[in-house]
């Protein structure tokens, strides 16, 4: 019958410095919930109602109103008929979102560089007396 030891290290090795942990990235936001407020606020310039833009598109309203708040994630299909109901091209479309993530990204990473109570290796601290 074999027997099985316990091996006990002679010297435990050093604990090291803790490492500081990289920043953490933003959250990037979702395609659709992007997409969903640039169709949104296209529609709302041109004054129009969810019926009359979907309408034109060839969907329900109801669908629309799913895509606006973020719920669906429409085809490329879909998206260059809700581009064409609302008078812009896919390439206009694209760009604008391409705007609008690269703001939302920009905002999300200030407010994470900008979080209080925590330091980066670099910081300058001052105690006041």
């Amino acid at each position: 019958m074999a027997e099985h030891a316990n091996v006990y290290p002679l010297r435990r090795e050093p604990q090291r410095e803790r490492e500081p942990q990289p920043e953490p990235r933003p959250q990037e936001p979702l395609w659709r919930e992007v997409l969903g407020r640039r169709l949104r606020l296209l529609r709302q310039e041109q004054q129009e109602t969810l019926s009359e833009t979907a309408a034109r598109a060839g969907i329900s309203p109801q669908y629309l109103s799913e895509i606006e708040r973020g719920r669906k994630e429409p085809s490329s299909e879909m998206i260059a008929a809700l581009a064409g109901a609302l008078g812009t091209t896919l390439t206009d479309l694209t760009e604008q979102l391409t705007g609008d993530l690269r703001r939302q990204m920009s905002l999300a990473s200030r407010a994470t560089r900008t979080r209080p109570g925590r330091t980066r290796p670099g910081d300058i601290l001052a105690l006041a007396a």
